[in-house]
């Protein structure tokens, strides 16, 4: 599963099903502690998803238990599905509203992006994180009024020293305008492709050669154990 993986050290076949278990129920408490029901609705699926196999196999004159067999699988698959959307969005809901949660939701993006986050903050913990893609330079934004001012600061920065380079501005949070942060992961990845993979390479090395990515990386809201998932 995705959403949740540990850091795990290379260990043998046995070792890894350990880790898939650690995982699972990683996943498992998480869920049981932002939506609770969900589990309730999962098995309900699973159970359903069997009765109506099983009278699809009556209405049809089939063998009960051979379509029992083949309804398992399915029942399985339809509740751990859910499962998976319900734990996806427990975890959002776990770091929704805490400081540097769109920063957890963007780092969180291995393939083709590369973020540094908080490279601009405030007292008030609003704060600008820096992403390069090939769509270009995109500066990430969340907390209240005063982070205008830090998004205004970090783009003419990246004109300065990054000349000709796309710039895209994200403001997260819920209202007109803005991206809600369990859609930034979907926002980003949609954002028009401006650069060939050398010329983002070239990018994030001139970034690189102006001390532009060695900010501290912060820890972030994540729940213990938890990483976002990865699309």
């Amino acid at each position: 599963m995705a959403l949740f993986k540990r850091k795990a050290k290379a260990a043998p076949v046995e070792g890894e099903k350990q880790g898939q278990l650690a995982v699972l129920k990683d996943a498992l408490a998480l869920t049981k502690r932002e939506k609770p029901i969900a589990l309730f609705i999962a098995v309900g699926i699973m159970i359903a998803t069997l009765i109506v196999v099983e009278i699809l196999a009556t209405l049809g004159g089939g063998s009960k238990i051979y379509f029992g067999i083949v309804g398992l699988p399915i029942s399985l698959l339809a509740g751990f599905f859910y499962f998976t959307r319900a734990a996806n969005s427990a975890a959002f809901s776990s770091i929704e509203d805490q400081v540097g949660a769109a920063a957890s939701v963007l780092m969180a993006i291995r393939k083709g992006v590369s973020t540094t986050p908080a490279t601009r903050v405030n007292r008030e913990q609003d704060m600008v994180h820096r992403s390069v893609s090939r769509a270009g330079i995109i500066l990430t934004a969340e907390g209240g009024r005063g982070v205008r001012q830090l998004m205004a600061d970090e783009h003419k920065h990246m004109e300065r020293f990054v000349q000709g380079i796309p710039v895209t501005e994200i403001y997260v949070g819920n209202n007109s305008g803005e991206v809600k942060l369990r859609k930034l992961q979907k926002h980003i990845k949609k954002l028009p492709k401006k650069l060939s993979k050398a010329q983002m390479r070239e990018v994030r090395n001139r970034i690189k050669a102006v001390g532009g990515m060695n900010m501290p990386i912060p820890k972030g809201p994540m729940p213990k154990n938890v990483k976002m998932p990865r699309r």
